[in-house]
């Protein structure tokens, strides 16, 4: 099955999108040569960037409080297992003391003025040639060893961020029940009720050969699903296309 997940506002599509710089960060910051390390290069400078225009670790310390509190309101539930409700809220203390003492995400990047040089010539398609900057030429033939160490000590400082935007998330999702659905005619909608959601998750088997364009507000869901073939824009599917779903409020 493939996942699509969608946002209900602004604060989660922001979430999403630096999970997705924080995976391919990772991915492209472990061995292998110096061009996919100047994607990992450019992946991080994308995290500081969003950083810039959000202050993602006071929006993520405030949804961690939030779940905190809510959680503490379920030891009296009789359907709660005490063991893993401890467990969840040790975990959720240790992420967001972590997340508390650190100051502003990636302040030490910034101020390092080889990586500061470094970003604005990768802004620049091409600016980053040995001609341009042969500093960072000399870097990428450093040995691999040199260039994943370098990597790894500017990925550290995010560590706390990343942590505790994967627990956000997580408890996020972990909230949401999967259910089965059918799109009739490719087409399917929802009445939500004016219940607040945050994030709508969509799983559809790849065997279908269709994906799902949504669109919601705290009113209804609605999803069309659509073919892509080549360089034609997506068609809408004329045919009952079932998948599952899961509404998501923390």
């Amino acid at each position: 099955m493939i996942l699509y997940e969608y946002p209900f506002n602004e604060r989660i599509r922001a979430y999403l999108r630096l999970e997705y710089l924080f995976d391919r960060l990772a991915f492209f910051a472990r061995e292998g040569d110096a061009r996919q390390h100047q994607v990992a290069v450019t992946s991080l400078f994308d995290i500081l960037d969003a950083c810039e225009r959000t202050d993602m670790k006071g929006a993520v310390l405030q949804d961690l409080e939030r779940q905190r509190m809510t959680l503490n309101g379920l030891r009296d539930h009789p359907s709660v297992d005490p063991d893993a409700l401890d467990a969840m809220l040790g975990e959720l203390e240790r992420v967001f003391a972590a997340l508390s003492v650190v100051g502003k995400t990636g302040q030490g990047l910034r101020e390092n003025e080889w990586l500061g040089s470094l970003r604005g010539r990768l802004a620049v398609p091409g600016g980053a040639t040995q001609v341009d900057m042969p500093s960072y030429y000399a870097w990428q033939n450093k040995p691999e060893a040199v260039r994943v160490a370098d990597l790894q000590n500017w990925m550290q400082p995010f560590q706390p961020l990343q942590e505790g935007l994967s627990l956000a998330l997580r408890l996020l999702r972990e909230a949401g029940r999967r259910n089965d659905a059918l799109a009739e005619q490719g087409a399917y909608q929802q009445m939500l009720g004016g219940k607040t959601f945050q994030l709508l998750r969509v799983w559809v088997d790849p065997e279908t050969g269709c994906f799902p364009e949504i669109s919601a507000n705290k009113y209804m869901v609605w999803i069309r699903f659509s073919t892509q073939d080549g360089d034609l824009k997506p068609q809408q599917v004329g045919r009952d296309i079932g998948f599952k779903m899961s509404l998501c409020a923390s």
